[in-house]
């Protein structure tokens, strides 16, 4: 699958082994098998049909979804060589380790919420009839340091527009890190026909609306009052970006 159409299935079969990896990230072979009302043989052809049609892929008997976000990239500066490339559920730990030592420094509403959903769904990748959603991760040394998240609507009268996120470690930031993933994240979203990104931030993080303006973004609206931030009421900037 090399976009994120909607998933569409010939039997309820193929649809429930998909949904079943969907909702949990990796599953192994011999789960998946017993969570299908099916025999040995037909869960083997129907498998085989998902792998084939790009739905699905496994690895060592590990089946996760089989989406393509693209190329494994290296940006590397004086000071240290990172990795961009499509998150994995492998990524899990790092990721929301990430998003929180962001918020922690940062006033960043929308990561919060992000990194709450990844703990509540306990998988990284979404792609279903309702929500889609995907990552790419900074790594250096095998850590994540640094994301730009995707969240791709599924309705039809805004599925050409995305909300982008975009967060780097403390401790990596300055190195450029962030605009490769934001510069990623866009031209993903762009090869994949998507008119605009938008973001909303709080009025308060200064760091992030300097970020946004310096490559492009555009303040759209404001939302007055939005945020209760340490009993403040506090305004919501929101941003975007025309692809």
């Amino acid at each position: 699958m090399g976009s994120l159409d909607r998933p569409t299935f010939a039997d309820e079969a193929s649809k429930h082994i998909y949904e079943f990896v969907e909702r949990h990230g990796t599953v192994k072979r011999h789960v998946l098998l017993d969570s299908v009302p099916v025999s040995a043989d037909g869960f083997q052809t129907h498998l085989e049909q998902l792998k084939a049609d790009g739905y699905l892929e496994e690895d060592g008997g590990t089946i996760r979804l089989g989406l393509e976000f693209g190329a494994v990239e290296t940006y590397e500066t004086d000071a240290v060589s990172v990795t961009i490339r499509p998150a994995r559920q492998a990524d899990f730990d790092g990721l929301v380790e990430t998003i929180r030592d962001v918020t922690s420094e940062e006033t960043y509403v929308v990561a919060e919420t992000i990194a709450e959903q990844l703990l509540y769904e306990n998988t990284v990748t979404r792609h279903n009839t309702v929500k889609s959603r995907m990552f790419f991760v900074a790594t250096s040394d095998g850590d994540v340091v640094g994301w730009t998240h995707l969240e791709l609507p599924q309705v039809e009268q805004v599925q050409d527009v995305a909300q982008q996120t975009v967060g780097v470690r403390e401790d990596y930031q300055g190195y450029g890190i962030g605009s490769e993933l934001l510069r990623r994240g866009i031209e993903w979203a762009e090869a994949n026909g998507y008119r605009k990104v938008y973001n909303s931030v709080p009025v308060v993080n200064d760091r992030a609306l300097e970020f946004l303006t310096d490559h492009g973004w555009d303040t759209e609206a404001i939302r007055r009052d939005h945020y209760t931030i340490d009993g403040d009421h506090v305004d919501e900037v929101m941003m975007a970006y025309e692809i």
